[in-house]
């Protein structure tokens, strides 16, 4: 998806900002940051420290670990529209969870959805009357094939900011609607009203509002971007950035929304390992003490001024996609873009950077690595520039042009 043939496959250490792969070369990764995962940066030490004292009482046993309760307390804590909690390991699977449950309280089989929630069965069923119907939610290509044919028809979609498309698709689940799921904000900024729009139909309906906050939670505060929207949910999942890139998910909610969690089956041994709790418990403290949530945006927005300038000097024309900056997005604006883009990233990582169109912002994000970049950014924007104008941007690339989305290779 970066840069086929020549992006470094495996990795041999990580720390902070900084990788070095199996070769020994090392990069300061100012990409997307462990898939968005890894908050506060690299083999943190306070989240290092409490996993390994989690691993030296053991990682699991027949009891249950009391970080479980404690986490839930936290959760519960920084979301005080929340009773309860679930805990998983993975975001796929807790969205998979969420609905679940959603469709058990309601009794209902129909989600209407906005934006991208992973690869199971209930979200991939969009595609089965129609294969593109989920090309507008962050990934094209993405093929239902195993997914029964019987559930064509259950995941219906609307773009983000759409209260047309959010009408015409609550009018098609009718009375079979169990939930709305979205994601209260990735790139964009709801309009005024917007989620409030969509609050509102879902109590008027009867229907359950979940917000998808693998992506968000965590980027501008110690808890989910809807805090800071002001439009609570029924039900809110979070992962990613909650355990800093050990494995753990969380299914949080109402009392009332979330009783369906102790009828409907939901279980896995190792969702009552210790280290993911323990991570999440330290990542989240520390996430508050050192007042992450302020500084993330304050390095997507240094990192978009560096786009601009950079973009300015070369007169290379991009867009940059600035509302929500810690994981912030650029995008070449002209005609044949993938191999330009593709020929940015060979070109920044001949000088030591991890670099794609997009930055996920992460707490170990120095000012000094950001300044390194934006000059690095700057030559290269220039070289692009002069590859453009001489028609020499196929003819640099030392392998294919990056693929997008989940449309493969051949």
């Amino acid at each position: 998806m970066f840069l086929p043939d020549g992006w470094p496959a495996y990795y041999a250490k990580a720390q902070g900002a900084e990788v070095w792969d199996l070769d020994g070369r090392r990069y300061i990764d100012m990409s997307i940051g462990g898939i968005g995962a890894c908050v506060l940066g690299y083999a943190d030490p306070d989240v290092d420290a409490a996993v390994r004292q989690a691993i030296s009482g053991g990682a699991a046993c027949t009891l249950n670990c009391p970080e479980e309760p404690a986490l839930a307390d936290l959760l519960c804590e920084l979301h005080p529209w929340a009773d309860m909690a679930r805990f998983l390991r993975g975001g796929g699977e807790a969205m998979a969870a969420a609905v679940r449950i959603a469709r058990a309280r309601r009794r209902k089989d129909k989600i209407v959805f906005c934006g991208y929630h992973g690869w199971h069965d209930w979200y991939l069923a969009a595609n089965l009357a129609h294969g593109d119907h989920l090309a507008g939610h962050l990934l094209p290509g993405l093929d239902p094939a195993g997914v029964p044919q019987g559930l064509a028809g259950t995941a219906i979609p609307f773009a983000y900011n759409d209260t047309g498309g959010l009408e015409r698709a609550l009018t098609e689940a009718g009375s079979d609607l169990a939930a709305v799921v979205m994601e209260p904000m990735r790139s964009s900024r709801p309009e005024p009203g917007f989620l409030e729009r969509v609050r509102d139909e879902t109590r008027r309906r009867g229907a359950l509002l979940v917000f998808d906050e693998i992506t968000a939670g965590f980027r501008v505060n110690t808890g989910g971007v809807h805090l800071t929207l002001g439009v609570t949910p029924d039900i809110a999942v979070f992962a990613k950035a909650l355990a800093n890139g050990y494995p753990m998910s969380a299914v949080i909610g109402t009392g009332d929304g979330m009783q369906a969690a102790q009828s409907t089956f939901l279980s896995s041994t190792n969702w009552t390992e210790r280290t993911g709790p323990a991570a999440a418990l330290a990542t989240l403290r520390k996430h508050g003490r050192e007042n992450v949530g302020a500084r993330l945006p304050r390095t997507g927005e240094a990192v978009q001024r560096a786009w601009a300038a950079a973009a300015e000097s070369a007169g290379l024309p991009i867009t940059i996609s600035g509302d929500f900056a810690p994981l912030s997005r650029f995008a070449f604006d002209m005609a044949d873009a993938q191999p330009v883009r593709t020929l940015f990233t060979q070109l920044m990582l001949d000088r030591g950077f991890l670099a794609t169109n997009s930055f996920y912002a992460m707490y170990a994000h120095q000012p000094e690595h950001v300044s390194q970049y934006g000059a690095a950014v700057l030559e290269c924007f220039h070289l692009l520039r002069q590859a453009v104008d001489g028609g020499s941007v196929h003819s640099q690339l030392r392998g294919p042009v990056a693929h997008t989305g989940f449309q493969r290779l051949a």
